[in-house]
């Protein structure tokens, strides 16, 4: 039996039980929660070795973006804390999301008794080394070496331009709004921005405002005390106050509601916070950076974004290029993704044919350097030999019109266009409803129409 300590996390009561039967006699102490709101404070509370977590917490919802929102949530708490996801709508794709994310493992629901056990004891038996590679992997801006650039910039002449800018305003105060296609490196960038300002000695704060709730957003970003509201079991500092001397990154601002932009142009105005619960008014010190692949000054005519907080966080634009207008800056990602992969899952003699790296460059890329870099990391996981060929790179192919004498109808057409617009947005339905300018409920009840 080993000595730690296991908390499992998942709304299905039923798989608690069986997991705590299942593991009871193998971890001399087994923990559960059905609730992920629990997760911050049984780990601030409790000594815990490794966590089992689901990847779907609300009815109805399978994409794995809770779990993995809880699993980067575990990690900003506990950096090098073995987390082994648990789903029961896994594919590659969502297991290599998990794994990218800083997941041990991934399993799928129903499990074999005999495959979870082992799992989950390589996880916890290598949690030091589990540990090591963390750290690295989650190392700031402001710690190892200051002249060591964060994110790749290549030789394209607006990424070279786009440097320089950055070069001379990272030095400021200025608050910046970062913007550009999905995947095109935004995070990177802002990292970058701060490795190069003086407050850099201090690690850059980072949060999704696409991924807060309502609810969770004043004290996620001000922080409460104890007793605040159910389950404050203990104060909490919200990022404004923990990022304060150092920068604070706000990726996906174009996604906040209306009526919670004034509460953030009023903390951006006064640079002050009040915690939920208390009366004492706390001064921040933070250098702001935004990030959006939204157009907000049409967001603005249109009513969805607020003016004043636009310019509020707007004082240097800064638009990232997308990778296939960025010409042979793609040799430098591929050369260094498959590096990367190839060391990470234990196979250093990959190598990329010359038709692979031609049907790479030839590529569109909607999905920018994310989508290339997942591309290149299933292709190391799936590949068979140790030469990565056109049919290891699985791209997802764009429709074009048939050159044939058959017109499709319209109702075909439109099906075809539904089916591209949700690869290129990886199933976001969301993201894909936008692109089609339609609602989120149009586009379900079509989705619901072509169901044969």
């Amino acid at each position: 039996m080993e000595t730690g300590t296991i908390l499992i996390v998942d709304d299905n009561k039923s798989v608690l039980a069986s997991l705590e039967l299942l593991l009871e006699n193998e971890f001399s102490t087994v923990r559960t929660a059905a609730n992920p709101n629990q997760i911050t404070t049984l780990l601030t509370t409790t000594s815990i070795d490794i966590v089992i977590l689901d990847m779907n917490f609300s009815a109805g919802i399978n994409n794995g973006n809770e779990g993995l929102y809880w699993l980067k949530r575990i990690h900003e708490i506990r950096p090098t804390l073995p987390v082994v996801m648990l789903t029961a709508y896994g594919d590659v794709e969502l297991a290599v999301k998990a794994l990218k994310n800083g997941a041990t493992d991934f399993l799928l629901k129903p499990w074999d008794n005999r495959t979870l056990v082992q799992k989950i004891k390589e996880a916890y038996n290598h949690k030091s080394n589990r540990k090591s590679s963390s750290k690295s992997k989650n190392q700031t801006a402001g710690s190892g070496n200051p002249n060591k650039p964060e994110m790749l910039i290549g030789h394209s002449p607006a990424m070279l331009q786009l440097i320089k800018v950055v070069n001379k305003v990272a030095k400021t105060d200025a608050n910046i709004l970062i913007t550009g296609e999905n995947g095109t490196g935004k995070e990177m960038l802002a990292r970058e921005i701060h490795r190069l300002s003086p407050r850099n000695p201090r690690p850059m704060l980072s949060i999704d405002m696409g991924a807060i709730s309502e609810s969770l957003f004043e004290s996620e970003l001000f922080g409460h005390e104890r007793g605040a509201f159910t389950d404050a079991y203990e104060s909490r500092p919200g990022k404004f106050e923990a990022a304060s001397g150092s920068s604070l990154f706000m990726d996906e601002i174009g996604n906040l509601p209306l009526a919670l932009q004034a509460k953030l142009l009023t903390v951006l105005q006064n640079r002050n916070i009040t915690r939920i619960g208390s009366n004492k008014v706390v001064p921040v010190d933070i250098r702001l950076i935004s990030a959006t692949n939204k157009d907000i000054p049409e967001m603005v005519k249109q009513g969805l974004f607020r003016e004043d907080l636009f310019y509020r966080i707007n004082t240097i634009h800064l638009e990232i290029p997308p990778l296939r207008e960025r010409g042979d800056d793609i040799l430098l990602f591929i050369e260094t993704f498959l590096h990367r992969f190839a060391s990470k899952y234990q196979r250093p003699e990959m190598r990329m044919h010359e038709q692979t790296i031609e049907k790479l460059r030839s590529y569109h890329w909607p999905g920018n350097i994310r989508e290339l870099q997942h591309a290149i990391e299933k292709a190391v996981i799936l590949c068979e030999g140790n030469v990565i060929r056109p049919k290891d790179i699985l791209v997802k192919q764009t429709w074009k019109p048939q050159t044939t004498s058959t017109v499709p109808n319209l109702e075909e057409v439109e099906r075809q266009a539904i089916e591209t617009a949700i690869l290129q947005n990886n199933g976001n339905l969301t993201a894909t409803a936008e692109q089609l300018g339609i609602s989120r409920q149009t586009l379900y009840n079509k989705l619901k129409r072509f169901k044969p």
